[in-house]
């Protein structure tokens, strides 16, 4: 396991090649794994190219795929998955809640070679609740989670942090939108239709033995997320932190690599304080957070609206940024959302990167083709080279092929420096 043999001393392969994706050493890398600070999602059971998480390393980025009740296209899935991994996502999260579910998940799990999610409480959920969600018995949520990672699934979110305490305050109301948590809402629904604790937290010790055996990563999901600004920062959804924080230290103390999920949406001026207080608690667990979305209308354009948020989450030391796509709240998301939505998140990610001082080299190479009008590399350097390819050849430029056809002959970088060269000779 990743946390025990960096607490010896290991350096395992997948520590080295995280040190070197990160141009790091691997001493520094098994220190953060060792401290529980960074995760390696990576269950051996699947050969993947593996991610670091956490403390000093890149900004990573997750996109989620997967079916719905009303459309069950396994093979339009598995196409989304392949174009979130082509256009840089760092990890894939299967939320299927339609169709044949093992299959659809072995299916991308074959596919992907990242990191793989899953959620396994909606399949306990989907399969176990036939009038009633309250029919689930408390083994129908572990039987999931062990199924999910025996096919290899490397990282799963569970909603440990929805007590009967939280979900009793809930219920005497001050929240616009209640839970938006899937996850989490069914947990709360299990809840109060039994009148009994939340099994995952109740029996955190024995979740954290299945993790034990499969070597899977925990990401300890927000069930009180806000769902609008008017619900941001109250007192579930940093009661939940609390209890999550809590729970992070248990992992630890087990050798279990644990994630801690972040808001959803937030006001601009809540979103460094939150981000900085969930490090706080949580003694810099890896934070890995849903946009947040710091408005409540762009419906359609989410996906701007999250790139937004998460750029301010991650400079203020998110680590994980889930994409959020433009049909968000409206719809299945199609290929085309799922490739905008990971080019947004890679944006977000890219910036705060930079803001943290990663990555410059890049940017100053693209700088310099810029320099020299050198269109070739300019769309090479970019994050969706296909799109500024296809940009440079709708307008091409006329007057000046050396140019774009924005400024063509009029092309201040090229004026000035033909000026610079003729007062220099």
């Amino acid at each position: 396991m990743q946390i025990s043999e960096a607490r010896k001393g290991q350096l395992t392969e997948e520590v080295r090649a995280v040190a070197a994706a990160e141009g790091r050493r691997p001493e520094e890398i098994m220190r953060g794994v060792a401290s529980g600070r960074i995760v390696i999602p990576c269950n051996p059971r699947r050969s993947i190219q593996v991610r670091g998480i956490g403390e000093g390393l890149s900004v990573k980025v997750n996109a989620n795929v997967g079916t719905s009740l009303d459309y069950q296209n396994v093979e339009e899935e598995v196409e989304k998955a392949k174009i979130a991994v082509k256009y840089g996502a760092d990890s894939v999260m299967d939320l299927s809640t339609g169709g044949d579910l093992d299959a659809i998940r072995r299916r991308i799990l074959e596919e992907v070679r990242l990191p793989v999610g899953t959620v396994p409480v909606y399949q306990a959920v989907i399969e176990g609740a036939r009038r009633s969600i309250g029919e689930v018995s408390s083994d129908a949520f572990f039987n999931a989670i062990r199924r999910h990672a025996a096919d290899g699934v490397d990282f799963v979110t569970v909603h440990c942090g929805v007590t009967r305490e939280l979900v009793e305050r809930l219920r005497k109301g001050g929240r616009i939108l209640g839970m938006v948590s899937r996850g989490g809402g069914f947990l709360a629904a299990w809840m109060i239709e039994r009148g009994e604790e939340n099994p995952l937290y109740k029996e955190f010790d024995y979740l954290l033995e299945i993790a034990g055996e499969y070597e899977l990563t925990l990401s300890l999901g927000d069930g009180f997320r806000p769902g609008c600004l008017a619900d941001a920062s109250d007192a579930l959804q940093l009661g939940e932190l609390l209890v999550v924080a809590e729970l992070v230290k248990r992992a630890r103390e087990k050798g279990i690599q644990a994630m801690v999920e972040g808001p959803g949406h937030m006001p601009m001026d809540q979103i460094e304080p939150h981000i900085r207080l969930a490090k706080a608690v949580s003694d810099g667990a890896p934070l890995y957070v849903l946009g947040p979305l710091p408005t409540d209308v762009a419906a359609g354009y989410d996906h701007i609206a999250a790139a937004i948020g998460g750029a301010l989450a991650a400079m203020a030391g998110a680590d994980f940024l889930c994409y959020v796509t433009s049909g968000e709240h409206l719809c299945l998301p199609s290929s085309e959302d799922v490739r905008e939505g990971v080019v947004a998140a890679k944006i977000a990610a890219r910036a705060a990167d930079l803001a943290r001082r990663i990555g410059w080299e890049r940017d100053l190479e693209m700088a310099l083709a810029r320099k020299r009008l050198d269109w070739a590399k300019q769309i090479e350097l970019s994050v969706d080279p296909e799109k500024a390819s296809e940009y440079r050849r709708r307008r091409p430029p006329i007057a000046d092929p050396s140019t774009c056809s924005m400024c063509s002959k009029f092309c201040v970088l090229k004026l000035v420096q033909e000026s610079l060269a003729k007062q220099a000779s």
